[in-house]
C-alpha cells in the first residue's frame, strides 16, 4: 500500500513538471512572437517613411534617380521580408531572409545619404528634415524592439535547450531554436542606420 502511494506521488510529480516545462516553453515562445510583433510595427513604420523621403528628394535630385530607385526596390524587398517572417516568427529562413533585406536596405539608406549630403537645399527643405526626424526616431525604436526580440528569442532558447527540459521540448512541438534577428555587420545592431542632412 506505501510502495503504491509513494509510485502514485512519484508519477503526479513527473506529470506536474511536465505540464510546467511545457507551460514555460508555450509562455516564452508567446513572449518572443510579441517581441517580434513590435519590430514589425516600428518596421511597418518605417517602411512608409522611405517612400515619402524619397519623393520629397525626387525634385532635387534629378540625377541620382538610380539611387531613388535603389531605395525602393530595397524598401520593397525589405517589406515582403517582413510579411514572410511576421506569418512564422519561429521560421529561421524568413528571419534570416528579413535580416539580409534589412541589411540591404541599410545600404542603399546609406548611399542615397551620401548623395543628400551633396545637395544643401534638400537638407535644409521642412518636409525633409521632419521625414528625417521621425525616420530617425523610427530606427531607433527598431533597435529596441529588436534587442527585446533577441534577449526573448534567447531565453526560449535557454530554457528549451535545458535539460530536462530539451527532452520534452522535442517531444512536445518545441524542437527547433528561435532565430536570432541578427546582421551581417555587428556595428549595424549596435548602432542604428544614421540619415542626417
Amino acid at each position: 500500500m506505501i510502495g503504491s502511494l509513494i509510485t502514485l506521488a512519484i508519477i503526479v510529480v513527473v506529470i506536474f513538471m511536465l505540464i510546467g516545462i511545457y507551460n514555460k516553453l508555450v509562455a516564452l515562445k508567446n513572449r518572443y512572437e510579441n517581441g517580434f510583433a513590435q519590430i514589425e510595427v516600428q518596421l511597418k513604420r518605417r517602411y512608409d517613411l522611405i517612400p515619402n523621403l524619397v519623393e520629397t528628394a525626387k525634385a532635387y535630385l534629378n540625377h541620382e534617380s538610380e539611387t531613388l530607385t535603389q531605395v525602393i526596390e530595397a524598401r520593397n524587398g525589405a517589406v515582403s521580408g517582413l510579411k514572410e517572417a511576421a506569418k512564422n516568427p519561429s521560421d529561421s529562413s524568413a528571419i534570416q531572409g528579413l535580416a539580409g533585406a534589412e541589411n540591404t536596405l541599410t545600404q542603399a539608406m546609406g548611399k542615397l545619404n551620401v548623395v543628400f549630403e551633396s545637395y544643401p537645399d534638400l537638407k535644409a527643405n521642412q518636409n525633409m528634415m521632419q521625414l528625417t526626424e521621425e525616420l530617425s526616431s523610427t530606427e531607433n525604436k527598431v533597435a529596441f524592439a529588436r534587442q527585446g526580440f533577441n534577449d526573448f528569442v534567447t531565453q526560449y532558447n535557454t530554457y528549451r535547450q535545458s535539460f530536462p527540459n530539451i527532452i520534452i521540448a522535442n517531444n512536445f512541438g518545441h524542437t527547433k531554436d528561435a532565430q536570432l534577428l541578427e546582421f551581417a555587420d555587428t556595428q549595424l545592431i549596435q548602432e542604428a542606420p544614421k540619415v542626417s542632412f
